[in-house]
């Protein structure tokens, strides 16, 4: 029923239903009842306000809705792609003879063309490049040696190479420690106790005393969770498998002891280096805690995200925190001082000697919303319009990714600054044709309250113009999480916080998780604090086989 057969129904109901031309409403309250008079037409302009309050409730629904399939069912990609200019790419492809035929042209004489030699194709997606070799030769027989023909001797011409990956399951057997102990048989007759008689073999101090594990394996342990995703009851299965009785609640036991004992002043020495930083970005995002004091098993806590920039040695740093109150950020960057870039999370403001940087990643994609929102009708509509806005930005920060800060300072100041005060002039426009609770009417909404915050990309070249780089930092974090679930106690979500600091850290330097955590386990425990330094994940001194390989240019 349109808007205007409903209201003519309305108002036939109360002609016919009130004798008088007044509506008289009781509005009831705590203590006393008040009766207000209205007039026909006061009614009848009421009820207008009301229906299209209610239409306009409905329209916002109904685009809530598209928006949500979208995010379901369509492409997670928020490029956004002119479908009039494919269709007209395959009008010209499918089309081509019959667009361009001329009858009575006529033909071109025959020539020769030279034989063409396709170019040698390489296989993508496999390369065998920092690999050790084993290198196997295939040579004749000896009696295979002599030619049937003429009876002399064969040499070698030439050699077929192939390549190929071999994998070798892990082996897992069982170290034995024999320390001796050693005497003197004159010593100890003539000994008055004041002399050492006894004396054992030196032995490097172990990183679990007292315990089977190894660092090999707790490195392995945890590479396969932090880094593979693969919880511990699932590894629990898979140690079943080849043999060896290895519970789930072993795993955590040392996961733990490492954390706390090794890695942590590890993660206090990065976290002062990373402090000392003066451009960070930053991110957080939930994680479900079961047994944590005053709060229920389902509710959320969450683990904040702390990382350098592009320019600055990698330093990522997590933390575990029960909510996501802004004292948590507030005494983490106590002792910071610069540019801080997040998603303009509330929490982040009123920093002591930080200036915001915002994210025009967000904005972006709250223009993508609206256009999804809106169905078929978005591509022409002015969320497009507002979308290539943002594109115009992001394509000059393609063009200038390969310059170094100060000519990305200068190109900013030349190229963007002029789109951002168009951006401008378009979103005072365009905020009073829109609804402000519409999905575009919000994304006009997000760039005016952040406007001095989205504009801070311009102070230093340095700067990225979104927080994508935290973003892509804590992703690994999520997937992990959608396969673990949950923690079980706030000791164990702190040692993750540690450990998954220490691991992108390590990835972010060049550096095999696996590899690093066992040197890590074998190097801390026989350290003194004075060499925590060259443990560090981008320290030079680090031995090669912690290092990823890297491909041959």
């Amino acid at each position: 029923m349109s808007k205007k057969n409903i209201f003519s129904f309305f108002s036939f109901s109360c002609r016919t239903s009130q004798t008088k031309r007044e509506v008289i409403f009781m509005e009831k309250t705590a203590k006393t009842s008040i009766t207000t008079e209205y007039t026909w037409e006061e009614r009848a302009k009421i009820a207008e306000t009301k229906l299209d309050n209610a239409l306009d409730e409905i329209e916002y629904l109904k685009a809530r809705i598209r928006l949500l399939q979208a995010k379901r069912f369509g492409a997670s990609s928020e490029k956004n792609k002119d479908h009039r200019d494919q269709t007209k790419l395959f009008e010209n492809v499918f089309n081509e003879a019959e667009a361009t035929a001329e009858p009575l042209a006529p033909e071109p004489e025959l020539i020769t063309v030279p034989e063409h030699k396709r170019k040698k194709r390489t296989k993508r997606g496999a390369s065998l490049e920092g690999l050790p070799e084993e290198i196997i030769e295939y040579h004749l027989h000896e009696e295979e040696m002599s030619c049937p023909c003429c009876g002399n001797r064969r040499h070698v011409i030439g050699q077929d190479t192939t390549k190929e990956v071999v994998y070798e399951p892990a082996q897992l057997f069982a170290r034995v420690h024999v320390r001796y102990v050693y005497g003197c048989h004159t010593c100890e007759k003539d000994s008055d106790g004041t002399q050492p008689v006894v004396v054992k073999a030196p032995k490097p101090n172990r990183a679990f005393p007292g315990s089977i594990a190894s660092p090999s394996v707790v490195a392995h342990v945890i590479n396969e969770k932090y880094v593979m995703g693969s919880p511990f009851y699932r590894q629990e299965q898979q140690w079943a498998r080849s043999g060896v009785s290895l519970s789930r609640q072993n795993m955590a036991n040392w996961t733990i002891y490492a954390a706390e004992n090794w890695f942590e002043p590890l993660y206090e020495r990065m976290k002062a280096e990373l402090l000392a930083k003066d451009l960070l970005n930053a991110d957080e995002t939930s994680i479900q805690v079961l047994k944590e004091d005053g709060k229920a098993a389902e509710s959320k806590s969450f683990m904040w995200l702390y990382r350098t920039g592009r320019y600055d040695p990698a330093i990522t740093l997590f933390e575990y925190q029960p909510s996501r109150a802004k004292e948590h950020p507030r005494e983490f960057l106590k002792d910071f001082e610069g540019f801080l870039q997040t998603d303009a999370y509330a929490g982040y403001d009123g920093l002591e000697g930080v200036i915001n940087v915002g994210c025009w990643a967000h904005a972006k994609r709250k223009y993508d919303d609206a256009i999804k929102a809106t169905g078929a009708r978005g591509k022409n509509s002015k969320a497009q319009e507002g979308l290539k806005h943002c594109q115009k930005l992001y394509k000059i920060e393609k063009n200038i990714r390969h310059l170094g800060p100060e000519e990305r300072y200068q190109k900013r100041l030349l190229e963007s600054k002029p789109v951002l005060e168009a951006y401008l002039a378009w979103l005072h426009k365009t905020k009073n044709e829109v609804l402000p609770q519409s999905h575009l009417g919000k994304a006009i909404q997000y760039s005016l309250n952040h406007w001095t915050a989205l504009n801070n990309f311009l102070l230093d070249g340095r700067l990225e113009i979104d927080n994508n780089l935290a973003e892509r930092t804590i992703k690994p974090f999520v997937i992990a999480r959608k396969n673990f679930l949950f923690v079980d106690n706030p000791r164990g979500a702190k040692a993750s916080a540690i450990i998954f600091s220490i691991i992108e850290s390590a990835k972010d330097n060049g550096l095999n998780p696996f590899k690093y955590i066992e040197y890590l386990l074998e190097k801390l425990p026989n350290s003194t604090s004075s060499e925590l330094d060259r443990c560090l994940p981008w320290s030079e001194d680090l031995p090669e086989f912690c290092r990823t390989p890297k491909k041959k240019k």
